[in-house]
């Protein structure tokens, strides 16, 4: 059994590669913007600030654990190319890292993956392989596959340079606000809130770190409930960037134990109702896994009211349909 000491050194350890990872990766990720929205400071009484990784190079926060993880690679890792799983946006920031970094690689992707999501990904370079209907099971055959062919498998987030990677925006929120009371983040494999909330904790305990999942797909939450990591069947949900199950032993698990405050689970009408409030009043697209952090927001507005909040907006790639999908859903009168 663990002692309490073990994982606090392994906060204190993830908020210290964040800080060597923001400066590895700076010259090839953007620093993303932290805007006061006075539109939902009224709505709750709060200060909340966006965090815009939506404005990322490649539309998501992916770009920055993925970038971490191909410079941490060994020249001949690298040279024997990588292979990586995603239902969109980290197979994207996957082939943009391997383009920058002069690495090839196949990324495989869930089949209901949106067209718009795959696009972008063959934009980089890379080859995109079909496989399996949830995200757990994609990322097994794609370890598979790698580890028969020698090949580099690149985590969404069982990985320690992927966790520091993404807490580099923890690292920019930080030096942004530094007074910041409550942060809103969507999980799904639970790698961005482990890196952000390992950087945010160390800075100062008191911070609230509330963990926001889709009732249809909340794997992390029932599983820190539960006290392991359980199975558990997806629902379809808006937020596709975060849907699916969690790699049995993976080290995201006891991270978000000891990072995350609180769990808020919302419903795909509030999810839609979110993103569709966020667009009209902010003025930019994003996507249902961002919209899921604004609805745990909305869901917990009270218990903000009078604090600086910042909600990451992980990120806005997003298809046509599903915009569609979204408005034809938050315009829906409840019966």
């Amino acid at each position: 059994m663990s002692t309490r000491s073990e994982p606090l050194d392994g906060l204190q350890r993830t908020a210290r590669n964040a800080r060597e990872a923001a400066k590895r990766i700076r010259d090839f990720v953007v620093e993303t913007p932290l805007v006061y929205s006075t539109a939902f400071s009224d709505m709750t009484g709060a200060s909340v600030y966006f965090k815009l990784e939506n404005r990322q190079t490649t539309g998501s926060f992916k770009l920055r654990g993925a970038t971490n993880r191909v410079m941490t690679l060994t020249d001949a890792a690298r040279s024997k190319g990588c292979i990586a799983a995603s239902s969109g946006n980290h197979g994207a920031a996957v082939a943009c890292a391997m383009q920058k970094l002069d690495t090839s690689g196949t990324i495989f992707v869930p089949e209901q993956t949106s067209a718009t999501k795959v696009d972008a990904i063959r934009r980089y370079g890379s080859e995109v392989v079909f496989f399996g209907t949830d995200g757990l099971d994609t990322e097994e055959h794609a370890r598979a596959f790698a580890q028969q062919n020698g090949m580099t498998y690149l985590s969404p987030y069982n990985d320690d340079h992927v966790i520091a990677g993404q807490g580099t925006c923890g690292v920019e929120i930080a030096r942004q606000l530094p007074d910041v009371d409550s942060v809103f983040v969507a999980v799904g494999g639970g790698g961005l809130i482990a890196g952000v909330g390992s950087v945010l904790k160390q800075q100062s305990r008191g911070i609230r770190i509330i963990g926001c999942q889709p009732a249809a797909s909340a794997v992390m939450a029932h599983s820190i409930a539960a006290g392991r990591i359980v199975e558990l069947e997806s629902a379809p949900t808006l937020s596709d960037g975060t849907a699916g199950g969690i790699e049995a032993g993976a080290i995201t698990f006891p991270l978000n134990r000891l990072v995350v405050d609180e769990f808020v689970l919302v419903e795909e009408q509030r999810i839609a109702e979110a993103m569709q409030r966020f667009m009209e009043t902010e003025g930019d697209i994003i996507e249902g896994a961002a919209g899921v952090a604004i609805a745990g927001l909305l869901e917990l507005g009270e218990s903000v009211r009078g604090q600086n909040v910042v909600v990451i907006i992980c990120g806005g790639n997003i298809s046509r349909q599903k915009l569609e999908q979204v408005r034809d859903l938050a315009n829906r009168k409840a019966v």
